[in-house]
């Protein structure tokens, strides 16, 4: 018969896999918020539903938690980091990941009142909420130590990464790229001098005595004009 300890451990295995899921599509998606080969509506709300689910089972997770007798985990506990009488490291590590999941809704409400930059700033608390509740999860289920439930943390722990490298490697593709670019446009366009002409082109040399002198403006007026008939020098 399930009971709130099975039901605690079950919505954290489905929270860890929806974090998991959420910190991949993160990384997955491009600066212009799209995912590769689907629309840009389709990744941003795909990752969105994700993160609402995820956090809908962590709230389920602390709850079942708290209400299990045997778990012996106050409310004060599952918010504030290390204090919990049982297991006071890893249960204050799933304390740190609640705290910081909180801070990500909060600032995700306020996106439009504290600006992109700040939110972005704290939007980058994700990608250390996920490795510490993977950790919470592992040290404080004792079935997340062996058989299947094992299997999945470390199949997680693959996804993150391959995820990771496949941006990294687009990142540093797209920068030889940019570089290469620049390199050939560079060689290809000459250097312009301060007379107009190219580096390396000959150009005409004037001399006093030569006769084609280049036509030049005609000086700036300085003073008015001399009414016609009078000397200027008298």
């Amino acid at each position: 018969m399930p009971t709130m300890g099975t039901a605690s451990a079950a919505t954290g295995v489905i929270a860890m896999v929806l974090l998991t899921a959420v910190v991949v599509l993160g990384v997955l998606v491009n600066r212009r918020g799209r995912l590769p080969g689907l629309p840009k509506f389709a990744g941003i709300r795909l990752h969105r539903y994700l993160s609402l689910a995820a956090c809908a089972f962590v709230a389920l997770h602390i709850l079942t938690a708290i209400i299990a007798p045997y778990a012996g985990i106050a409310i004060a506990a599952a918010f504030v980091p290390f204090t919990s009488f049982r297991d006071p490291f890893w249960i204050g590590l799933g304390a740190v990941s609640s705290d910081l999941l909180a801070a990500l809704i909060v600032t995700s409400l306020l996106r439009q009142h504290i600006g992109h930059r700040a939110w972005r700033a704290v939007h980058w608390l994700s990608y250390a909420c996920w490795p510490v509740a993977l950790a919470h999860g592992i040290g404080s289920g004792p079935a997340m130590r062996s058989g299947r439930l094992l299997a999945l943390a470390v199949g997680c722990m693959l996804a993150v990464l391959a995820a990771l490298s496949w941006r990294t490697a687009g990142s540093l593709r797209a920068y030889r790229q940019a570089r290469l670019a620049c390199q050939s446009g560079a060689a290809s366009a000459p250097d312009e001098l301060p007379g107009g002409g190219a580096m390396g082109t000959p150009q005409p040399i004037w001399y006093p005595h030569d006769r084609r002198r280049p036509s030049l403006p005609p000086p700036a007026r300085t003073g008015a004009r001399p009414p016609q008939g009078t000397d200027p020098a008298g």
